[in-house]
């Protein structure tokens, strides 16, 4: 299909897409809490929690080495505590910033203060938080209470936000959590460094996040290295770590032959992809609009951010695009590596003022994870959220040129602002005096 001939049509209805934004969606969050807030007095038993069940775990990054860690358990669902998990369903299941929201508000942050050091640490709270992190499913618990919550959300552009939090004095386990065997290999071998060991667990079919909650409980490493990661760390630390195993796997790969357009949009955020022919490259150029979540400004213009790496990968941290960088780039490597090609790549991110809170970077990854998909609809049961007709296609232009040559008119910005932002677009204009 020709570019043209792909977008022809992607017109968006701006008032019928549009969302109401923060101030609009906070009555509705607040809504919630108060809920959750009702929900809590129903559930609580003196100074416990009775008959909790937690998916997961948090582990703060202020104070560092000295971290607040807790275990995370909704309140008063717990026959469904599975869906409260951030991971890859809730795009299939099609969920709007609200319900993401709504999910996280749901859970209940029981923690308390911890050092960082866990090599052998498996009884009282942090024992029990590292059994829950490692477990393959829910574990059910009793929890000591010290107060009462405080509803205090707290978000950032990494981690999904976080619900109420309360002090607890204490954590048991009312049931044996069983721990898969591979997550039984990396925890006994002292000698594996954590790189290895989270390769080896996406090798097994582990999915990033469940690496991610491994990691973050201090489960891998070498013995005396091991450590409580903050949610935030180790959620970059696990995307780059697998990206970099995967730009491995593709290295001798032999090259695409043609130049792909691929698109997929998804709360608020719109993506191309187009992969050209070449050795591995790739950039990543986020465009966000007034209005939308880090670019709050109303009267100024697009805010635009890059990042970017060659054939031999990155040797510092991306500082611009954080996060976003490594969650979009396993995207597009593991569609590589499933197709046996190297490419070179430039994701464009778009954020339009319909993302009016941060959700985390799940929602980039499986965005871009999504996009090369055809079998990746999603189910909506809350209407808004329904997968554009063209992600899992993709246009083919003659070169990397005219893709973007092609996609100006698309984008929020002009080619000019693009070329002097991003350095993939800015080579092509030294070679190409016609762009």
């Amino acid at each position: 299909m020709r570019l043209d001939e792909f977008v022809e049509g992607l017109e968006h209805d701006e008032d019928a897409e549009r969302r109401r934004l923060a101030e609009e969606k906070s009555y509705e969050i607040t809504d919630y809490i108060d809920r959750v807030e009702d929900r809590f007095d129903d559930v609580v038993t003196g100074d416990s929690l009775v008959g909790s069940t937690s998916p997961s775990i948090f582990v703060g990054r202020t104070g560092y080495p000295d971290v607040s860690t807790g275990v995370l358990s909704p309140v008063g669902d717990e026959a469904d505590a599975a869906d409260y998990v951030t991971d890859g369903n809730w795009y299939q299941q099609g969920y709007s910033i609200d319900d993401v929201f709504q999910r996280r508000t749901g859970l209940m942050n029981s923690q308390r203060r911890s050092k960082v050091d866990v090599e052998d640490v498996w009884d009282g709270f942090v024992g029990a938080q590292r059994e829950v992190a490692i477990a393959d499913r829910p574990v059910d618990v009793e929890i000591g209470l010290d107060g009462r919550p405080e509803l205090d959300m707290d978000v950032d552009e990494i981690a999904a936000p976080t619900g109420p939090n309360v002090d607890a004095k204490s954590v048991d386990l009312t049931e044996n959590p069983y721990v898969p065997k591979p997550v039984k290999k990396t925890l006994e071998d002292d000698d594996w460094q954590a790189q290895g060991a989270m390769t080896y667990l996406y090798r097994r079919g582990f999915d990033v996040y469940d690496i991610n909650k491994i990691l973050s409980a201090g489960a891998l490493g070498q013995g005396e290295n091991r450590k409580l990661v903050p949610t935030r760390w180790s959620i970059t630390a696990v995307d780059d770590t697998i990206g970099q195993y995967l730009r491995g796997q593709i290295r001798n790969s032999p090259s695409i032959d043609e130049t792909q357009v691929w698109y997929n949009e998804f709360m608020g955020n719109r993506f191309w992809i187009v992969l050209s022919p070449g050795q591995w490259e790739f950039e990543l150029v986020e465009m966000k609009a007034p209005g939308s979540v880090w670019n709050p400004n109303t009267d100024t213009g697009y805010w635009m951010s890059s990042a970017s790496e060659g054939y031999e990968g990155r040797t510092g941290y991306v500082d611009e695009t954080a996060g976003a960088y490594y969650a979009s780039r396993l995207g597009v490597l593991e569609h590589l590596v499933d197709e046996d090609r190297q490419a070179k790549c430039i994701v464009l991110r778009e954020v339009t003022d319909d993302y009016w809170a941060p959700v985390g970077v799940w929602q980039i990854r499986e965005s871009v994870r999504n996009a090369f998909d055809p079998d990746a609809g999603r189910e909506s049961p809350a209407g808004p959220e329904t997968p554009p007709e063209l992600a899992g296609e993709y246009a083919t232009a003659e070169s990397f040129h005219d893709a973007i040559k092609g996609l100006g008119p698309r984008l929020p910005v002009s080619v000019a602002d693009l070329r002097r932002k991003s350095d993939m677009v800015a080579g092509l204009q030294a070679q190409l005096t016609d762009f």
